[in-house]
């Protein structure tokens, strides 16, 4: 399996440092908070793309993709009635896409559930169109990019919208062509009533991209979870993307986060 590592684990350390650490660790892949980069995206030049590529490409690691796609932003909502906030939102995606081929990566995994969830005024159904509107607009440039977007079941404790993965494969399934697949998330999966590798099995080879974590908001091997049997379903659908560790409580520190995870993760490899 191939495993990454998220740029925002790693708080304000120098990026150099930061990507350093983890190829020691034993990552080879690099995942994306676009937060981390900039507060103006459109205004983050092709120069500091550049520059930024080169630094983590230099210590070893590929960028892989971009994650926390709409989080601290304003102005932006997925589901949103109004045509304007859908269209600013297309139009964003639209340059996250530009962005992360820019920076090497493929994959833009679309959870940001504040920036997604409906009010009670707003139909489920809705909520499913306006999104679907929002995503088919952006597909002509992620085909562009060769780049594909990764709709992020979270479960009901984040938001009412995508709370389960087969929401997610029916919204992918109303948008044209390949490029909207699934990502799925232990700590979010960890929701559901299906069991965990029944989910990955029944989404098969939609699966773009899996992040490994616990519902602790810790990363794997430091919860209840046991991940040998989610590793068997990933085998058993031969699942050849990227395993990425996203933790959310950082109070144990990079060390133990980023080196623990790992070490768990290859531990439960064939040797």
């Amino acid at each position: 399996m191939k495993f990454a590592i998220c740029n925002e684990t790693f708080g304000d350390w120098p990026l150099e440092k930061a990507a350093r650490y983890a190829v020691e660790a034993g990552y080879t892949g690099w995942e994306v908070a676009p937060f981390m980069l900039t507060d103006d995206l459109f205004g983050y030049s092709a120069e500091q793309r550049i520059e930024y590529r080169q630094v983590v490409e230099e210590a070893g690691l590929d960028i892989i993709a971009l994650h926390w796609l709409l989080a601290k932003t304003e102005g932006l909502h997925l589901t949103s009635d109004d045509v304007d906030v859908r269209k600013k939102t297309a139009d964003y995606l639209c340059e996250l896409a530009r962005l992360c081929r820019d920076l090497g990566g493929k994959i833009l995994v679309l959870g940001s559930p504040q920036q997604r969830n409906f009010p009670e005024s707003m139909s489920e159904q809705q909520a499913m169109d306006n999104a679907a509107e929002v995503l088919q607009t952006v597909v002509p440039t992620l085909c562009d990019t060769d780049t594909r977007i990764a709709l992020e079941p979270l479960g009901p404790a984040e938001g009412n919208f995508l709370n389960t993965a087969a929401a997610a494969r029916d919204l992918a399934a109303r948008l044209d062509g390949d490029s909207i697949g699934i990502h799925l998330d232990v700590k979010a999966m960890s929701s559901e009533a299906i069991p965990i590798p029944q989910i990955i099995k029944e989404t098969g080879d939609q699966i773009l991209h899996f992040h490994a974590n616990d519902p602790n908001r810790l990363g794997p091997g430091m919860g209840e979870v046991k991940f040998e049997p989610i590793f068997a379903a990933l085998e058993e659908i031969k699942y050849d993307g990227w395993v990425s560790v996203e933790v959310f409580d950082y109070e144990p520190g990079v060390d133990r986060l980023v080196k623990g995870s790992i070490d768990y993760m290859k531990g439960l490899l064939p040797a």
